[in-house]
């Protein structure tokens, strides 16, 4: 069955421009990056924050990042590391576990923002719809890559991919879900819930919005895991990611709730009236 409709894909994932030769999905996450750092910090500062601290939380953020997220990966795709010393640094490989990244890298802009003595349950709730527009970016390197497709599909959007990307068992079919699409629009009208109705109408107490980010994004990439067929380790016949996605967004869910509940400091309250005393007058003592 030919199909009428369907998404190609680049047949690089690089462009030459000259001597020079950019990798798209390197580039991809240099774009989601500044542009989470641009919406966290115009979220901030309008909030009264300043942005000396974003920067200060971006570069050490970013870098714990990439350390979490290499690191997630190696714990939950051990077999598809080099079997080289170099093996377990080799990035350029590929292999980058989303999870430890925002993992670790909240957890470590988190404590530069608190010695900075800021607020920062309120900074994660400026932070919430900036990561899901950068993750939203961040899966357009996945197309140029060809890379986390999902299963055989003749829909209309399905994504071509290139018979050296296909997976052995179906070499001979040429359209796949488009798994980085899925989740690309998922991320974006998360992002929009958030900010539009959940933030504007409702004015969730911090950090009830990066709760409800955990929630959002682990619901998403729940349903997502489930179309995608490249390479994971499953426990209990599911792949790892969609235990991890369930856990996160109960998690965040559970999280959400108890921040909401919390109730206003409880003052003491003032002693019971009792009857009054008289309170005696000091003695004059005249001199003699």
């Amino acid at each position: 069955m030919s199909l009428l409709f369907s998404i190609p894909s680049p047949g690089s994932g690089a462009i030459d421009l000259g001597p020079l030769q950019i990798h798209m999905y390197g580039l991809t996450l240099l774009v989601a990056i500044g542009v989470c750092i641009w919406i966290t910090g115009t979220r901030f500062v309008n909030r009264g924050g300043d942005w000396d601290l974003i920067f200060r939380c971006a570069v050490w953020g970013v870098g714990a990042g990439i350390v979490g997220a290499r690191l997630y990966h190696l714990a939950t795709s051990w077999n598809e590391v080099p079997d080289q010393w170099w093996g377990p640094v080799a990035i350029w490989k590929g292999g980058l576990g989303v999870w430890g990244g925002i993992a670790l890298g909240c957890l470590v802009g988190g404590w530069i923002a608190k010695r900075a003595g800021a607020d920062v349950w309120l900074l994660a709730d400026c932070l919430a719809p900036g990561l899901l527009v950068a993750q939203a970016i961040g899966r357009i390197g996945n197309w140029w890559n060809q890379e986390l497709f999902g299963k055989v599909t003749d829909l209309p959007w399905g994504l071509e991919i290139d018979p050296a990307h296909r997976p052995l068992a179906t070499i001979d079919q040429a359209t796949y879900h488009p798994a980085f699409l899925y989740e690309m629009i998922w991320n974006l009208a998360a992002a929009a819930l958030l900010v539009y109705v959940i933030e504007r109408r409702f004015h969730p107490r911090p950090p009830g919005l990066f709760a409800l980010y955990i929630a959002l994004y682990s619901f998403g990439r729940f349903w997502i895991e489930l179309v995608r067929v490249d390479p994971a380790n499953d426990i209990l016949g599911f792949r790892v990611n969609t235990w991890v996605a369930g856990i996160a967004c109960i998690a965040g869910l559970v999280w959400f709730w108890l921040s909401q509940r919390r109730g206003k400091p409880h003052s003491p309250a003032p002693p019971p009236a009792g009857p009054k005393m008289a309170v005696p007058k000091s003695r004059v003592r005249h001199g003699g």
